[in-house]
């Protein structure tokens, strides 16, 4: 399942944005891949996960990491259930976010999915578990991050909140980043460079439910 990552093979259905401003052609394409997101059936939606899932499993970095930290994911979400599951079984630890005021963050341990809950509208479920601080991602071997988009040279779009910008920033040097998109969320950057500004922190590997590939392609 580790492919020629030179040429993504999924058609890209969003707007062309060579030429906007970087904020404006990052907003664009926010607005159509949250819409395509939006209309892929709960069916989809569960396969897709247990298929990130079984990639992930063979990314060699999260197949060895004693310490993965990842995400709880929201319905429309490359869904993370399964791997969260497959982690804890083989006795990985799991941390996940715990979202404070702003743009504030923490981490707890993942427990199991009867433990997860959501506490407010639209955030993500989360540990219910004691805080372990936000310096706490250092402890990972892996993180493994939710994105909108990623092209072939690494670079990440997400939310547009920065959370996991300034987060990333806190991981231990050497940790693997791996970004999790649907197909034709990522990008040829040859052909279709995603916008980047000088914040933005790239990651090392991508996956699809097609597979994974290291980054950047040279």
């Amino acid at each position: 399942m580790h492919g020629d990552p030179r040429h993504p093979t999924a058609t890209q259905p969003y707007p062309i944005v060579s030429g906007m401003e970087t904020q404006d052609a990052k907003d664009e394409l926010r607005r159509a891949i949250r819409h395509q997101r939006e209309t892929r059936s709960q069916r989809l939606r569960e396969e897709a996960a247990h298929a990130f899932a079984e990639v992930l499993a063979t990314v060699p970095a999260v197949a060895e990491a004693a310490v993965v930290a990842t995400y709880a994911s929201r319905p429309a979400e490359p869904g993370t259930g399964p791997l969260l599951d497959r982690l804890a079984g083989r006795g990985a630890r799991v941390l996940l976010p715990v979202l404070g005021a702003g743009l504030a963050r923490d981490w707890a341990e993942y427990a199991g999915p009867e433990d997860l809950c959501e506490r407010a509208p639209g955030r993500p479920p989360e540990p219910g578990g004691p805080t372990l601080g936000a310096d706490a991602v250092a402890q990972a071997d892996v993180v493994v991050v939710p994105a909108l988009a990623v092209d072939t040279t690494g670079a990440r779009l997400g939310q547009g909140g920065g959370w996991y910008d300034r987060t990333l920033k806190q991981a231990r040097p050497g940790a693997t980043v791996v970004a999790m998109v649907y197909p034709e969320e990522y990008y040829d950057a040859a052909d279709r460079p995603l916008p980047v500004a000088g914040h933005d922190v790239a990651v090392h590997a991508v996956a699809t439910p097609d597979g994974w590939w290291p980054l950047p392609v040279v």
